[in-house]
């Protein structure tokens, strides 16, 4: 397997040269300066390649070519936008990039409602409070019928946290749910957000009815048109599964299960159609089975996220580390490497350690957490072979 790392673009404050000293072998990027559904050109491309390149790297994977939102709600404007997706594609195969990783998340990319959840050692790491993310979704996000999603316990809990949570957790809430998490991901969010809840709200009501069956239809008409360019140019196009894997704030979710997997690499037949398989993202549902799926899928899988979770029985996750909880990552590097072939990896939602709290990193990429946990995972990969 090839150790990769994500790297933001030259504003990332972890330098190549940096990468290149821990021993990552491969980057994963994308042109996070294009906004979402505009063309990658030749020259944006190569110049990101050259300067991985000339850091005696090489660029494995594109994380993320990004689907725009209106090809996910079906819009007007969609099949100019998937033109444009097309062209890009075709520009990344002619650079020799081969692997390229997308989502069909509507509106909201990861969730989590803390980003600095304080462990007994001292370190710190991302965390999901299902309370109170269902008090953001009811009483600040304030979405019709929301409680209908909870049970009675639930709004019990989510009542009585409404009678002494403060304004500064709320706006905590806001800006860790909405602002944060979104703001390096997602193009809506990006910049100055001065309303960042009707904004949400605004991106929500595009989705008013369109179910499962419905975004799952538009995840086909999408990859109808662009599979036959990824084939053209043998890129592997790896969908991402949702991060959690199941239904969120009235959105349909369709990348949750082993069962919505093997719905997509056959709703469309290609060797081009495949998978990311992101162990913490699918961990984090607990009627999934890691292990399991890992073996399902491993031959349709072209990029592997090697992070973990620990999951509570009041639904509540954080991430876990990378030699413990349910990404049972041991049993994942056993699988993947088994497949005989260069398959990329990256280690993925590393914690907050030592000075790591100070340099402003993206939520959940940390530098010296995340190699820490490639550290650990060079160590389980040496001891397979």
């Amino acid at each position: 397997m090839e150790k990769t790392w994500r790297w933001f673009g030259q504003k990332d404050p972890i330098t190549l040269e940096m990468l290149r000293q821990i021993g990552v072998e491969g980057i994963v990027t994308s042109l996070h300066h294009i906004s979402n559904g505009d063309i990658w050109s030749m020259d944006d491309i190569l110049e990101t390649k050259n300067r991985i390149e000339n850091a005696g790297l090489r660029w494995s994977v594109v994380e993320s070519l990004p689907v725009a939102e209106e090809i996910k709600f079906a819009g007007a404007n969609r099949d100019k936008l998937i033109e444009n997706y097309c062209i890009s594609l075709a520009n990344l195969g002619k650079a020799g990039i081969k692997t390229v990783v997308y989502n069909f998340m509507p509106v909201i990319d990861w969730i989590r409602t803390d980003l600095n959840y304080r462990l007994p050692d001292g370190t710190q790491t991302l965390y999901f409070d299902k309370i109170r993310f269902a008090y953001f979704d009811c009483h600040i996000l304030k979405r019709q019928n929301a409680e209908k999603d909870y049970s009675a316990q639930e709004l019990l809990q989510i009542n009585e946290l409404q009678q002494h949570i403060s304004e500064k957790e709320r706006a905590e809430l806001i800006d860790t749910i909405i602002v944060k998490t979104q703001g390096f991901v997602n193009e809506s969010f990006k910049g100055d957000v001065q309303k960042p809840v009707e904004l949400f709200r605004n991106l929500l009501a595009l989705y008013q009815g369109i179910d499962k069956e419905q975004l799952r239809q538009n995840l086909k008409y999408f990859l109808t048109q662009v599979l036959s360019v990824a084939e053209q140019y043998n890129i592997h196009l790896c969908i991402h599964p949702d991060d959690p894997p199941y239904p969120v704030l009235g959105l349909p979710r369709i990348t949750g299960n082993a069962a919505d997997i093997e719905w997509i690499l056959n709703c469309v037949n290609s060797p081009s159609n495949g998978l990311n398989f992101c162990a913490g993202s699918l961990s984090s549902g607990l009627h999934n089975d890691v292990i399991q799926m890992a073996q399902q899928f491993a031959s349709r899988t072209h990029f592997v996220h090697l992070r973990s979770t620990e999951v509570f029985e009041n639904g509540n996750f954080m991430e876990a580390s990378h030699l413990e909880g349910r990404g049972h990552l041991v049993e994942l590097a056993k699988i993947f490497e088994s497949e005989n072939r260069n398959l990329p990896f990256r280690v993925d939602h590393g914690k907050l350690m030592l000075d790591d709290g100070s340099k402003g990193y993206n939520p959940g990429y940390s530098f010296l957490g995340r190699m820490y946990a490639l550290a650990q995972i060079s160590g389980i990969l040496a001891a397979i072979k």
